[in-house]
């Protein structure tokens, strides 16, 4: 190491680590392996994952432990977050306080590369971590800052995660572009979360062989649908269609079809496009882009169901009668033909708006839309009776210009066109899962586990400070009951926020090859399988429905090889999953802030979503959300009730609780860190 190099090190460095700009003093901990085996025999070792924290802090998750690990700044050694962890524990806590640790060893690394911006000092710099669980600023070298420009986004490797007095060291391997470039913030957080956005060479070629229209050996053995009344009911923007529907009524049993793109006639297993399928997961919608699962050619082509075109489809076509009840089911492999590609703004304007051009134009089609909407309310009464959950709180649209800037944020509102879509594809997914769960067939199931019941409690006790009376007749609360507290809140001003606290309450649901059910549809039986060009594991379910009809199951020994890979693919489906959850709500965080930061010192009217020792969260009608610290709040002291949820004025008595309607004033708005900061306008 050069002498400079050195001198870099110490100056910026020293017997200190830094911690977003604060000095914090580094335990040193190398215990020997004697110590180590002691500790163990006392129970006081633990291995997990950490969680990192800007501020420096973390927590280690522990498997089968309900409780996460406090690491305080000064006991973290060099991890970093998602790393797995050895800790040794600390003093036994007191009543109500978490037990706390030390790192003393990194079992494994998660993170080999970083992305954020490039800050140059002279002829070094840093890279600020667009993460805000990674604390430290990782050090760059002359040498490995390959002449990048100060506010630069880019991607380094690792190449010294550092001590208790040095910064992690990177070498920067891509430049993204500036910061103030369109699409850079968005292409960083793609890169943030290691998604998938090139497709390989092989993967595109083999994608170019698949050809761009039905051909003749494809129908043989298929149901010829091309004559019935189909249609596509989606998004504006919509291009990868991969559902469509149809509906007529005799004789008091409707036949709904439901009709899914058949993209397993396309992708084979183990194929070049199907490993880089299963690798992605899933697609993932940015707030200025989409990364798909399967390349444009596919995913908006041949395995897109457009008007006018013959495609390839697996159907779910089923019979049911007047109470909701699916009296009688087909699951066949079919051709269609759509007839019409409708939007749910038309097709809810053609039901709530009366004689209009679009309802015009679709004269033929009127009836069956009409039909739609019957069948719409009766499938969603009768999930409603046996208890399904149905969370109804409006999602962000963010809309941009020509150049990726937010220009506005608005609540996205679901309306009668996406119940029918939901409640037909909901119908399909059951159907389906119920059939092959009774055939003991191997498959992959979307299941979502009962709560946990102490997280129960801490919600029910909550919802009754807030004044709402509740109640669970048995150990573990029922689906019901969840839909009776929703309904009892329906319409007070903090509706949206307690919902989303019941909401956090629940487990998340995975991919399973076990058929558990699922909590939250109050459904014993549930898949996935209406959406194969965005999700692995319909795809995956599609190739077992079709092997299952053309009886390859048993001839060819297609369970044993299902059984051995579905566990994997479930896991891996799942993981991708959560992957683009989280991307894409970073993606809307970053461009709510952004929007905001262009409205700085305007008014707005909001209600107040969190109370915390800290601070008040408010949020606003478009869902943008943001903090009043408790700083800002300077007529009194306040105390935090964590009871309550309130924070009280010691001198004033004013008290500020959740649900309660403020007026706040827009003080700032960081698109880095994605936070939006408010004060309370008297």
């Amino acid at each position: 190491m050069s002498r400079k190099r050195v001198q870099e090190k110490k100056k910026f460095s020293g017997k200190k680590k830094f911690v977003k700009g604060r000095a914090v003093k580094q335990k040193a901990v190398k215990p020997k392996k004697r110590e180590i085996c002691e500790w163990e025999k006392q129970g006081l070792i633990r291995e997990g994952t950490f969680i990192g924290n800007q501020k420096g802090f973390g927590f280690v998750e522990v498997e089968g432990e309900e409780e996460d690990i406090f690491i305080p700044a000064n006991a973290t050694g060099t991890a970093m977050h998602q790393d797995h962890v050895r800790v040794l524990l600390g003093k036994e806590p007191k009543k109500g306080k978490r037990q706390e640790g030390t790192v003393i060893r990194i079992l494994e690394r998660a993170n080999q590369e970083v992305v954020g911006t490039f800050q140059r000092e002279r002829d070094y710099g840093f890279i600020l971590c667009d993460n805000q669980k990674f604390s430290k600023d990782v050090y760059i070298s002359a040498k490995n800052s390959k002449g990048v420009r100060d506010g630069d986004k880019v991607v380094a490797e690792i190449i010294d995660y550092g001590d208790a007095s040095h910064k992690p060291e990177g070498r920067i391997t891509e430049n993204l572009g500036s910061i103030n470039a369109p699409g850079t913030d968005i292409l960083a957080i793609v890169k943030s979360y290691k998604i998938p956005s090139e497709f390989p060479v092989k993967v595109i070629n083999q994608a170019l062989r698949v050809p761009d229209h039905v051909q003749e050996a494809d129908r043989d053995g298929r149901l010829d649908l091309t004559e019935l009344r189909t249609v596509t009911i989606d998004g504006e923007d919509a291009k990868d269609l991969d559902d469509a529907v149809s509906l007529t009524k005799e004789n008091g049993i409707y036949h709904l079809g439901v009709h899914i793109a058949d993209v397993s006639n396309y992708v084979q297993g183990g194929s070049a496009l199907d490993k880089e399928a299963l690798k992605r997961g899933t697609s993932v919608y940015l707030a200025d882009r989409v990364v798909p699962m399967l390349p444009e050619r596919l995913s908006n082509g041949i395995c897109s169901l457009n008007q006018g075109e013959d495609r390839l489809t697996l159907s779910c076509l089923m019979d049911i009668d007047e109470t909701g009840c699916v009296v009688n089911h087909q699951i066949a492999e079919t051709i269609i033909r759509v007839d019409r590609r409708m939007s749910y703004n038309q097709v809810r304007e053609i039901l709530e708006d009366g004689d209009t051009e679009i309802s015009r134009e679709c004269r033929e089609l009127v009836p069956m839309f009409f039909l739609m909407k019957e069948l719409s309310a009766l499938l969603r009464g009768r999930r409603h009776n046996r208890g399904s959950i149905d969370f109804d709180f409006p999602e962000s649209k963010i809309i941009l210009n020509g150049a990726g800037r937010a220009i506005d944020v608005q609540p996205y509102e679901h309306n009668v066109a996406t119940d029918i879509i939901e409640d037909f594809m909901l119908m399909a997914n059951e159907t389906v899962a119920k059939e092959y769960c009774k055939g003991e067939y191997p498959f992959v199931y979307r299941t979502h586990e009962n709560p946990d019941p102490e997280r129960v409690e801490s919600l029910l006790t909550l919802l009754r400070h807030q004044g709402i009376q509740v109640q669970k007749a048995g150990e573990e609360i029922s689906p019901k009951e969840i839909q009776e507290i929703l309904e009892k809140i329906q319409g007070i001003p903090n509706e949206a926020m307690l919902s989303r606290l019941i909401l956090r309450t629940m487990k998340q649901a995975k991919y399973t090859t076990e058929c558990s059910g699922h909590f939250g549809l109050a459904a014993k039986y549930y898949c996935h399988f209406t959406s194969p060009i965005r999700r692995y594991p319909d795809l995956q379910i599609h190739r077992i429905i079709r092997d299952n009809i053309r009886g390859r199951l048993k001839r060819e020994g297609k369970t044993e090889h299902y059984r051995e890979i579905l566990e994997s693919v479930a896991e891996q489906s799942s993981i991708c999953e959560r992957r683009a959850q989280e991307a894409e709500r970073e993606s809307d965080r970053l461009k709510k802030a952004e929007y905001m930061s262009y409205h700085l010192g305007e008014e707005f009217d909001g209600i107040i979503s969190g109370v915390t020792a800290y601070g008040l969260y408010v949020e606003l009608h478009n869902t943008v959300e943001g903090l009043v610290h408790i700083s800002t709040l300077s007529d009194d002291y306040y105390t935090f009730d964590e009871e309550n949820y309130e924070l009280s004025g010691e001198l004033t008595k004013k008290i500020y609780h959740l649900g309660q309607k403020v007026r706040v004033r827009v003080a700032d708005a960081d698109a880095l860190s994605r936070t939006v900061d408010f004060t309370i306008v008297e």
